[in-house]
């Protein structure tokens, strides 16, 4: 924790005004300079007290946004809780850090009495995908006078995942899409229609549709498939080949993104498969979290293309062209094959 006490512009002024009366009344022997020299310098020093009290007793932390992406403004909450008994503070100002630098956005309290805590936040925008560490605060203050700027430095390392852009998709894209669930049927498998069969249960199922039976004799959870569910699974290919250059990649990166977001808004299981391995398709908004946290530390490998186990619904080049590969009708996979 480091403290600092740079005098502001004003204060450089206040100082050297306060260094010449007082080198006039040492040289002319005037009280009344002595008595205005004294004056002076026992502003500086209560402004020195002052600020250092309302800094201490001071204890600030994040409140970060479930969801960041880049390239995407978000807000940062910014709380600050004064633990002093009796004393409020004034005028404080909060900056993040990133990284040892200090974020241009800053939070500003007018007052925060004792043992009061309050809540603000600042709108940033960080521009690529990955992890980003957060190492600390920095507080400050130029209560009460204005002439010295008290700051403190306090380190709290946080670390947060910012998923990939989500970029825009071709119209004939998302036409071949498949169209979004009725209303209450975004969750759990149908019950409807001849059975199909079972499979092992994967998160987002719906608990009523395991056959507990069969379940019971294989000693896993079963879930029954029905003749209605064909479809509402969705695998996305992403063929993140070492060949293609840093912007058609990260374009490539984002637009899977925005495919996987899109199909879990429609109420699809989704699934991803790139060269380094497939994740099974699920449902619900844990699933598309994980997804997107497997795309925000994606790097290009070399080697086999990615071969699904299931059907896919769309590929991803490398450059970021996008083929519908299933489900659509297939003049809307025409139309959508070889668009950027």
């Amino acid at each position: 924790m480091k403290r600092k006490l740079p005098p502001t512009r004003e204060g450089w002024w206040f100082l050297a005004a306060t260094l010449f009366v007082g080198a006039v009344a040492i040289d002319a022997g005037i009280n009344l300079f002595f008595l205005t020299f004294g004056t002076m310098a026992c502003l500086l020093a209560a402004g020195g007290l002052l600020s250092t009290l309302g800094l201490s007793g001071l204890r600030v932390r994040r409140i970060p946004p479930p969801v960041i992406h880049a390239g995407t403004p978000y807000l940062m909450g910014i709380s600050l809780e004064n633990v002093k008994r009796r004393l409020p503070s004034f005028s404080i100002e909060v900056e993040d850090l990133v990284e040892g630098r200090p974020i241009e956005k800053r939070c500003y309290f007018l007052k925060l009495p004792a043992r009061r805590t309050q809540e603000t936040s600042y709108r940033h925008t960080l521009p690529r995908r990955g992890r980003h560490r957060l190492t600390g605060f920095r507080l400050a203050t130029k209560f009460p006078f204005g002439l010295l700027l008290r700051a403190r430095a306090v380190t709290d390392v946080t670390e947060v995942v910012v998923y990939p852009a989500l970029g825009a998709l071709p119209p004939a894209v998302l036409r071949g899409l498949p169209a979004p669930r009725p209303t209450g049927q975004e969750r759990g498998p149908s019950r409807q229609g001849e059975l199909a069969g079972l499979r092992p249960f994967r998160p987002g199922d719906d608990p009523r549709g395991i056959h507990w039976r069969s379940s019971a004799r294989r000693g896993i959870p079963l879930v029954r498939e029905h003749e209605d569910d064909e479809g509402r699974e969705a695998t996305v290919v992403f063929d993140n080949d070492a060949s293609s250059g840093a912007d058609a990649f990260e374009l490539a990166v984002s637009r899977t993104a925005a495919l996987c977001v899109e199909l879990g808004r429609r109420g699809l299981a989704v699934g991803l498969c790139t060269r380094r391995g497939e994740v099974p398709p699920a449902l619900g908004a844990g699933q598309i979290t994980r997804l997107l946290h497997i795309l925000a530390f994606i790097a290009p490998e070399t080697g086999a293309p990615p071969r699904p186990r299931r059907r896919a619904i769309a590929r991803v080049r490398p450059d970021g062209a996008i083929d519908l590969t299933g489900g659509p009708p297939a003049a809307a996979r025409t139309a959508a094959r070889g668009l950027a």
